[in-house]
């Protein structure tokens, strides 16, 4: 089980890594507001209690006691987050966010935390094609995905034709939806990173599956206004917790155990 997490999620170095907390800044129990669209698990979702919980939630929390912050979280969909973490309305913005070029002109992002392969989440009985190319040749199978977000981007420029308004392509305000449609076949395929799609499947082997290769890699970061002083300490606190464990045992806990219980 851990030779496969290993291989499902590579953890970056991140340069420099300090020896101890003790080396990292202490920001004296500053207040960061933390945005999240609380929709993305096993990295952040709400549980059957109601609570906001997830990867990423511990990951935060880590940090917060190195960097000795004080955490407030807001809810912002998907679409509005970047534009709303660039304007300054939130300190910093978590979302499972592929860190692009194309995004660095609006935020800033923090080192990358977490790796992970895109692929193609069907439903279980799905025969009509097993990889990219069969599915594009069956004209009538559609894709669920959110628009802005790089599966969204993956799927008209990688896969179809490059039109943004591609029919084929069916948008959902969340990637829950989206998961929602599939099951109940109103789409045929939503794409999504294999951190997610893995845990997935593990919960449902009776109802999803992944087909094909990836797709390709994408990293994921925090994000934070253009120029925020918050990024050089969460940078450094990000790699003290790859450093001394605290991320493969947050892999562990939210992509093997979270999910084999659910």
């Amino acid at each position: 089980m851990r030779t496969f997490l290993a291989a499902l999620l590579l953890t970056l170095s991140a340069g420099s890594i300090p020896a101890s907390a003790a080396d990292l800044p202490d920001l004296g129990g500053r207040e960061v507001v933390v945005a999240s669209e609380n929709a993305y698990p096993p990295l952040q979702f709400i549980d059957k209690s109601g609570n906001a919980v997830g990867w990423e939630y511990d990951a935060v929390a880590a940090i917060a006691k190195r960097l000795n912050i004080k955490v407030s979280y807001r809810t912002a969909n998907w679409e509005t987050m970047i534009p709303a973490v660039s304007a300054g309305r939130f300190d910093m913005g978590m979302d499972g966010i592929t860190i692009r070029d194309d995004r660095r002109d609006k935020v800033d992002f923090s080192d990358p935390y977490m790796r992970s392969e895109m692929v193609m989440l069907v439903r279980a009985d799905e025969t009509r094609f097993t990889d990219a190319m069969s599915f594009v040749r069956t004209r009538t199978a559609l894709i669920g995905s959110q628009p802005g977000t790089t599966p969204f981007y993956v799927a008209v420029y990688d896969m179809l034709d490059g039109d943004e308004t591609n029919p084929r392509i069916k948008l959902y305000e969340t990637f829950a939806d989206s998961l929602t449609s599939l099951e109940s076949g109103a789409v045929d395929m939503v794409l999504t990173d294999s951190t997610a799609g893995h845990g997935y499947v593990r919960a449902r082997p009776d109802r999803l599956k992944i087909i094909g290769t990836p797709l390709g890699t994408e990293d994921f970061g925090f994000i934070f206004p253009k120029g925020s002083e918050l990024v050089a300490p969460v940078n450094a606190a990000i790699a003290a917790l790859k450093a001394d464990g605290t991320f493969d045992a947050l892999n562990e806990t939210w992509f093997v155990k979270h999910e084999i219980s659910r």
